[in-house]
C-alpha cells in the first residue's frame, strides 16, 4: 500500500481505487478486507497485531487487579489525606463486584459491535475509555477516584472483551480453520504474558515507597495506550467483518439464533462456578492468605500480590504440555472431547480449593505454613484452567452463528460475571456491620470446595446429552453433529 492511503483516521476517505481483492475476500469502500480469504491455508497477517494488543492489554489488566484488592485494604485514602481502609471481607465483595461488572459490560460491546459499530470501531473507541480508568485511578487514591476509575475500567475492558477475542476467529476462513486451536492457544498465551510480567512490576511499584499507587496504576495506564496504538497500527491488516446491524438483531432473536444461546448456555451455568473460584486466586482471597505465609522463595522474599504469578507462568507451561503430550496420552485411553476437558478441569478447580482450605488449617493453628502449598494449589487449579478456559473460548467461537460471534462471546464472558456476582453476594451474606466474617476462612474455602465437587458430578451428566452445530465465518454451518466431535477433528 502506498503512502498516500496512509491516515491517522482510524475510518480513512474512501478510496477511489479500492485495492485489488486478495484471495476470495471483499474489500469495502475504506479499502478494508470484509470476509476471510476460503483459499488462504497459512496463518491471516492480522493475527500479530491482535495477539500484541492483547498482551498489552492483559498487561494493564491484570497489573491493576494484582494490586487491588491490597490497594483497597491499605492504601486507600479520604480526601483530607486520613487512612480509609476496607477490611478484608468488604475488599473481597467490593473486588468481586468490580470483576463481575467488567464480564457483565461485554454484552454493552457485543450490542456495539454487532448492532451498530462493527467490532473495529468498539475495541478502538472503549480502548480510550479504558486508558482513562487507568489514569483515573493513578490520579485520585480516594474512593471516589476508585469507583470513578473501576467504572471506566469496567466499561472500557468489558465492551472490548467480546470484540477482541471473536476478531482472532474472524480471519480464518474455510482452508485455515484448522489453525483455530493454535491460533487461540497463541492467543490465551499472550494473555498470560502480559499478566506474568505486571503482577511482578506492579505489585513492586506499589509497596516501594518511592512509587506507590500513583506509579503502581500508571504503569498499566502506559500498556494499555500502547495495546490501543498496536491495534490502531494493524487496521489494514485485519479482515473487518461489517456490523450485522438488523441481520444481527434478527439472528439473535431467530430460532437459530436462540438455540445457539440456548444450547450453549447449559454448559455456562457449570463454567460460572468454575470462574468464581478462579478468580478468587488472581488478585483475591488467595492473596489475602498469602499474607499469612511465609513467602520465602527460592532465595526471594516475594511480596502476597507476587505469588499469584505462578498462574501465568504455569498456564504458559501447561498450554503446550496439555496440547501435545496430556491430550493425546488420555486419547489413547478415550475419545478426549472438548466437553470433556471442561469436566477434567471442573473436578481439578475443587481439588485446589481442598489444598487451600489445608493451608488455612495450618494459619489457624499458629503456623506460618510456606508458600510451596499455594503453589501446588496453583499446579491444581491452573491445569483445570487450561481445559476449562481455553477449551470454553475456542467452543464457544465455533458455537455461535456467524452474525452472534460477539454475541456468543459476551455470553461466554458473562459467566465470569455471574461467578463473580456469586461470590460477591456469598461476603456480602458473611459481612458482619463491623467488618468481621460470620465464617471463618478455613469453612469459607470448604465451602467452595464442596460446590464445585457438586457442580462437577452434575456437569458431567447434563454434557452427555449436549448437541450442537459448528459456524465458520465466509460458509454455511456445519452439518449439525455434536461440537465435541466436529472439534477435535480438527489437526491441532
Amino acid at each position: 500500500m502506498n503512502d498516500s492511503r496512509q491516515s491517522s483516521s482510524p475510518y480513512p476517505t474512501p478510496l477511489s481505487d479500492p485495492m485489488p481483492l486478495p484471495d476470495d475476500g471483499g474489500i469495502d469502500a475504506y479499502g478494508y478486507r470484509t470476509r476471510p480469504s476460503q483459499t488462504e491455508t497459512g496463518m491471516p497477517a492480522g493475527v500479530p497485531y491482535i495477539i500484541g494488543n492483547e498482551a498489552a492489554e492483559r498487561f494493564s489488566f491484570y497489573g491493576m487487579r494484582s494490586i487491588l484488592i491490597t490497594f483497597m485494604t491499605g492504601f486507600l485514602m479520604t480526601h483530607t489525606g486520613k487512612a480509609d481502609h476496607m477490611s478484608d471481607t468488604e475488599a473481597r465483595k467490593n473486588f468481586a463486584y468490580f470483576v463481575a461488572a467488567v464480564y457483565f459490560l461485554p454484552i454493552l460491546g457485543a450490542v456495539l459491535a454487532e448492532g451498530f459499530w462493527g467490532k473495529y470501531r468498539t475495541i478502538l473507541w472503549l480502548s480510550i475509555v479504558y486508558c482513562f480508568g487507568h489514569f483515573a485511578l493513578a490520579l485520585d487514591d480516594t474512593r471516589l477516584g476508585l469507583l470513578i476509575g473501576l467504572g471506566l475500567i469496567s466499561v472500557g475492558s468489558g465492551g472490548i472483551k467480546p470484540c477482541v477475542s471473536a476478531n482472532v476467529g474472524d480471519q480464518f476462513g474455510q482452508s485455515n480453520k484448522g489453525l483455530l486451536p493454535k491460533v487461540f492457544g497463541w492467543f490465551y498465551f499472550s494473555i498470560n504474558a502480559g499478566s506474568f510480567l505486571s503482577t511482578i512490576l506492579c505489585p513492586f511499584l506499589l509497596n516501594d515507597p518511592r512509587y506507590g499507587p500513583r506509579w503502581a496504576f500508571g504503569l498499566p495506564g502506559v500498556a494499555m495506550v500502547i495495546a490501543t496504538i498496536c491495534f490502531w497500527l494493524g487496521r489494514r491488516k485485519f479482515v473487518h467483518i461489517p456490523a450485522g446491524r438488523a441481520k444481527f438483531f434478527q439472528q439473535f432473536a431467530s430460532k437459530e439464533g436462540l438455540g445457539a444461546l440456548g444450547r450453549i448456555a447449559v454448559v455456562y451455568v457449570f463454567i460460572a462456578v468454575f470462574w468464581s473460584l478462579w478468580d478468587q486466586s488472581s488478585g483475591g482471597s488467595w492473596t489475602l492468605q498469602a499474607k499469612k505465609m511465609d513467602l520465602h522463595f527460592f532465595g526471594l522474599n516475594l511480596l502476597p500480590e507476587q505469588v499469584q504469578t505462578a498462574n501465568p507462568i504455569l498456564i504458559l507451561l501447561f498450554i503446550p504440555m496439555v496440547n501435545y503430550g496430556l491430550y493425546p496420552l488420555m486419547g489413547r485411553f478415550f475419545e478426549v472431547t472438548p466437553l470433556r476437558k471442561i469436566g477434567i478441569g471442573l473436578g481439578l478447580t475443587a481439588v485446589s480449593y481442598v489444598v487451600i482450605a489445608h493451608i488455612q488449617t495450618l494459619i489457624d493453628a499458629g503456623g506460618h505454613p510456606t508458600v510451596w502449598w499455594q503453589f501446588l494449589a496453583y499446579v491444581i487449579l491452573t491445569l483445570g484452567e487450561a481445559m476449562v478456559s481455553i477449551t470454553g473460548l475456542e467452543f464457544s467461537y465455533t458455537q455461535a452463528p456467524n452474525n452472534m460471534k460477539s454475541a456468543i462471546m459476551a455470553a461466554w464472558l458473562f459467566t465470569v460475571s455471574l461467578g463473580n456476582f456469586f461470590t460477591a453476594q456469598v461476603n456480602s451474606f458473611i459481612l458482619n456491620a463491623d467488618g468481621s466474617s460470620k465464617m471463618s476462612d478455613y469453612h469459607y474455602y470448604l465451602f467452595f470446595a464442596g460446590l464445585m465437587a457438586v457442580t462437577t458430578v452434575v456437569y458431567a451428566v447434563v454434557a452427555s446429552f449436549y448437541r450442537g452445530k459448528t459456524y465458520i465465518q465466509g460458509s454455511e454451518a456445519i452439518a449439525e453433529a455434536d461440537i465435541a466431535a466436529v472439534v477435535t477433528r480438527m489437526p491441532a
